[in-house]
């Protein structure tokens, strides 16, 4: 009776919300984590170098732009990789693209992306943005809807090679990390955007994310308030 009341009181149908409420939580924590300045995730950073490094010759070419560029040129290479192209592939663009618009919205009301000058301020910043990125995170893994094209590109190359999702995953966040760290240093001849906040990032996300999902499934139940709309889009 206990696990049948638990589950009664639990807020149902969260699997649009949770998509909708990760795309834009996510872009949140990526620009609080950016106006913080102590370094952006690995996923988060190749996309800011870009944006940072192209800026003063496309002054156009907003951080939000930079994130489907970004994700744009992801997904040729995962179509390369895996030797395929499925038009679901584009809907993992389209929230790509939602996503960076986003980023761009969020900038606009938090009054542009310039580094917060007071210390304690960035480190609030940080924390928060990191925080809301987690649960973010957590509500997008727990949505049958188009992921973006990080998440696409770990699932289909371990289906298409049938490998462990785990260890690609790992592969992939290596990846980028270390990718994170060249361009930061050939693109900005520093780290802009790669720090020791990036490491830390690296550290504490799997567990932070775990910890957060744990939370919203005492709180929600994912399943769809549209089931033929969420099966053809998942």
């Amino acid at each position: 009776m206990n696990g049948q009341s638990a589950e009664a009181k639990k807020i149902g149908k969260m699997n649009e919300a949770a998509w909708v409420i990760g795309i834009f939580a996510c872009s949140l924590g990526v620009c609080l984590c950016t106006k913080a300045d102590f370094g952006l995730s690995m996923i988060a950073a190749p996309p800011y170098i870009l944006h940072y490094a192209l800026r003063g010759i496309f002054p156009w070419f907003t951080q939000g732009r930079a994130e489907y560029v970004w994700q744009a040129v992801l997904l040729l290479g995962m179509c390369l990789a895996v030797r395929r192209f499925r038009w679901r592939y584009l809907l993992s663009f389209a929230a790509a693209f939602i996503a960076g618009k986003s980023i761009d919205l969020w900038f606009l009301l938090l009054g542009g992306n310039g580094v917060y000058e007071s210390m304690p301020v960035r480190i609030l910043a940080f924390a928060a943005g990191e925080l809301i990125t987690s649960v973010a995170i957590a509500f997008v893994f727990r949505t049958t809807w188009p992921v973006q094209i990080y998440e696409l590109l770990v699932r289909e190359i371990a289906d298409r090679y049938s490998l462990d999702v785990n260890r690609v995953k790992m592969v992939n966040d290596i990846a980028l990390f270390v990718l994170s760290a060249a361009l930061s240093f050939l693109l900005t001849g520093g780290f802009h955007g790669f720090g020791v906040g990036t490491v830390l990032i690296t550290a504490v996300n799997a567990p932070l994310i775990a910890l957060c999902g744990k939370v919203l499934d005492r709180w929600f139940a994912f399943d769809s308030r549209f089931p033929k709309l969420s099966g053809w889009l998942g």
